[in-house]
């Protein structure tokens, strides 16, 4: 029998709770869990790592790094058909995405 569904929104504590209830482990070893997590998903996207980090079955985060854009003088004003715009320069960036996989879409559906 699947588990029923959560009503309201779980504040971390409650996350933790829930969780240590669930398995054998403390609320403490719960904790150490999910902060030893959140530090391997650091190493694996930041700037010298390999910019992708998968939960198996749950969800993928990616990077995608943005190129720097040069300004640009009279474009033409998507808002205001006639009129001309300046368009500043944008610096370079990185884009961090995260995309569910197939068990994540089940959960909804």
């Amino acid at each position: 029998m699947p588990a029923p569904a959560i009503k309201d929104k779980y504040t971390k504590s409650q996350i933790l709770n829930e969780i240590a209830e669930n398995t054998d482990l403390s609320r403490r070893d719960v904790s150490n869990v999910l902060e030893e997590l959140t530090v391997l998903i650091e190493r694996h996207l930041k700037k010298r790592g390999c910019g992708e980090f998968t939960i198996p079955g749950l969800l993928k985060i990616v990077t995608k790094k943005k190129p720097a854009q040069k300004a640009k003088k009279n474009v033409p004003n998507p808002f205001r058909p006639g009129e001309l715009m300046d368009v500043a320069a944008k610096p370079a960036s990185v884009q961090v995405k995260v995309r569910p996989l197939k068990k994540l879409k089940d959960f909804v559906s």
